[in-house]
């Protein structure tokens, strides 16, 4: 009898394990052995979904270097197979590339990245594609980092969306002393090819700075969506694991920008969920039907591995909130 209980008992764990886990429940296994995989950008492109993301290489000795670039595809935005990489190809590369924002412009996959292992000096690139797995790099690489005493010049977590006839370029960099992480922007015209030349800070201050205790003392990986007149920001607060959260702002302008809670959107697992260090970095995706999904990272065991999910977003005059599977 004491047998029947212990199977019992056995199949209720893992009943209750799986239904822990979401619908998507996706990383990278090849690079390092475990599942790693960061920084979700997704796009739409010639009829199948795309999906961008950091992977580490496995000669990365101090975490800060041997980054690159993972490519997976899906046909339901939930079930993913990785298909190409996008490895160090310069010499402004050479410590590692990551945390890829993807757009399609004019017919091309367009990636706005960072250089990763430079600390104040990593900076913010942009490559090109016809097929979205092959990319040709922007000459004038790297194509933007911030100015100014109220940052340390650092530039990571590209945000690229056009709004008001102008590209927004949002990232994240650090105050002076390299402690703060916080959100900055530039603008470029509309008819910009994104070289170096043709972006313009945009304000000489953050535009949007750890506030709340759940932020912790980071601000960081913006992704823009708008609806209606109004653009809205999901962003990451707190750094990874602290646990880092996602929270939302809200702009007419894309420069000032109020948030929407006290409170995250998104919030870390419960204790033994998948996601119990954190639910982090977003990435908002909008279907060609209308329909959002919002990707992000998570993981339970403070970082060893990371894996990557998404909510489905509905919307309402108050913003966006989360909808049911």
């Amino acid at each position: 009898m004491k047998k029947y209980y212990l199977i019992i008992l056995i199949v209720l764990q893992i009943g209750l394990l799986h239904a822990q886990l979401p619908k998507m429940y996706y990383a990278d296994t090849t690079s390092v052995g475990l599942p790693f995989s960061k920084d979700p950008s997704v796009i739409k492109f010639k009829g199948r979904y795309l999906m961008y993301y950091s992977i580490k290489s496995p000669k990365t000795g101090n975490g800060m270097d041997g980054w690159k670039i993972g490519i997976s595809e899906s046909n339901d935005l939930y079930n993913w197979k990785k298909i190409a990489e996008v490895t160090p190809a310069a010499v402004y590369e050479a410590k590692g590339l990551c945390a890829p924002c993807a757009k399609v412009i004019d017919g091309k996959v367009h990636i706005f990245y960072q250089t990763y292992g430079n600390f104040e000096k990593d900076a913010i690139c942009h490559a090109f594609s016809d097929d979205g797995l092959s990319f040709t790099r922007n000459n004038s690489n790297p194509i933007f980092h911030p100015t100014g005493n109220w940052t340390n010049g650092r530039a990571i977590d590209a945000e690229v969306y056009k709004f008001k006839h102008k590209y927004f370029l949002y990232f994240a960099t650090r105050d002076p002393s390299g402690k703060i992480q916080k959100q900055g922007v530039a603008t470029a015209p509309g008819n910009t090819d994104f070289k170096r030349s043709d972006w313009t800070q945009a304000a000489d201050s953050s535009i949007l700075y750890p506030k709340y205790p759940w932020e912790g003392e980071c601000i960081e990986a913006a992704s823009i969506i708008k609806k209606g007149n109004t653009l809205y920001m999901f962003y990451a607060g707190a750094y990874n694991n602290a646990p880092q959260q996602i929270g939302v702002a809200k702009s007419k302008d894309g420069i000032s920008w109020t948030r929407l809670s006290d409170k995250p959107f998104i919030t870390n697992g419960k204790p033994g969920e998948w996601n119990e260090s954190e639910s982090g970095h977003p990435g908002i995706f909008e279907d060609s039907d209308g329909k959002t999904y919002l990707f992000f990272q998570g993981n339970n065991d403070k970082g060893r591995t990371w894996l990557l999910s998404n909510k489905k977003i509905g919307w309402n005059a108050s913003g966006p909130y989360v909808l049911k599977d």
